[in-house]
């Protein structure tokens, strides 16, 4: 656990909850009825609010037809509601500990995926970029060190998401390992002997995994109700934002923008293209 108590961070002795504990050693906890049902109605009226009164918003011009229909990007910006949920005390408590007291929001966007779309989701398995130390899998971590966290994913979620919807399943442990996923989609996977557990979740629970673990969308069954629910991803305070794409949100000039020529010119003043977190 860490603080910036102190304006550096450092290791904290304070006392986590046991969500924090299991977060930091499997890369995924999920705390169960944050929300009650009238507030899952209330951020769910926001957020179709949102999908009725604003168009998909089309960030790579590459992607199919249809590709960003079910999501809503800078969700804070669009409803106050999303922005006070994304703020509940429940969830900081768990995830301060890891990231430091000045955590912030890099991303935060609503998923409203309708039955048996599956075609995304994370339909391989991946990382919400990093890996944020890269480790020759021959290297083992040393256990007196704590494994360090970056950013950590939350699902609010505003409709049950039982097995038959495909819930994102993780590796446990495997944001430890230091790699990236095989790129396949078995549902078989393992990391040091634990193998895949879907994280089932009832309207008004949140599930919060490590960026880095291991994780893909399961494949949806007979049955499936569809998927749900607000996306939160928070970062430490050195992380930069995305809830915008750099084109539009960044602190360069037009005349340093114009003397960017090069596609390593763009990058090195922090034009980006979208990636993790905002495409």
């Amino acid at each position: 656990m860490i603080t910036r108590a102190s304006g550096y961070l450092r290791l904290s002795d304070d006392p986590a909850p046991p969500a924090t504990e299991e977060l930091q050693r499997d890369g995924y906890t999920l705390l169960a009825g944050v929300l009650s049902a009238g507030e899952v109605a209330a951020v769910a009226a926001e957020i179709d609010r949102v999908f009725d009164e604003l168009p998909a918003d089309e960030r790579v011009a590459t992607r199919r037809p249809g590709h960003y229909e079910p999501f809503r990007y800078e969700m804070l910006n669009r409803s106050a509601r999303c922005q006070e949920v994304i703020g509940h005390p429940s969830v900081l408590e768990v995830i301060e500990p890891l990231l430091g007291e000045d955590c912030h929001v890099i991303a935060n966007t609503a998923w409203r995926q309708p039955p048996e779309e599956s075609d995304h989701g994370g339909r391989f398995w991946h990382i919400d970029s990093g890996p944020h130390i890269p480790r020759d899998p021959s290297v083992p971590w040393d256990e007196r060190i704590p494994y360090p966290v970056f950013a950590i994913a939350a699902h609010i979620f505003l409709l049950d998401c039982p097995l038959e919807a495909g819930p994102t399943g993780v590796v446990p442990g495997s944001h430890m390992s230091g790699q990236s996923p095989p790129a396949r989609d078995e549902d078989d996977l393992t990391y040091q002997g634990r193998g895949v557990v879907p994280m089932l979740a009832r309207a008004g629970d949140v599930a919060l995994f490590v960026s880095d673990v291991w994780h893909r969308r399961l494949p949806p069954g007979p049955g499936d109700p569809g998927r749900y629910f607000l996306q939160c991803h928070y970062g430490r305070r050195d992380l930069a934002q995305r809830l915008r794409p750099t084109a539009v949100a960044h602190q360069l000039s037009d005349e340093a923008i114009e003397r960017a020529t090069t596609s390593r010119q763009q990058t090195l003043i922090g034009l980006h293209k979208p990636f993790f977190y905002d495409a």
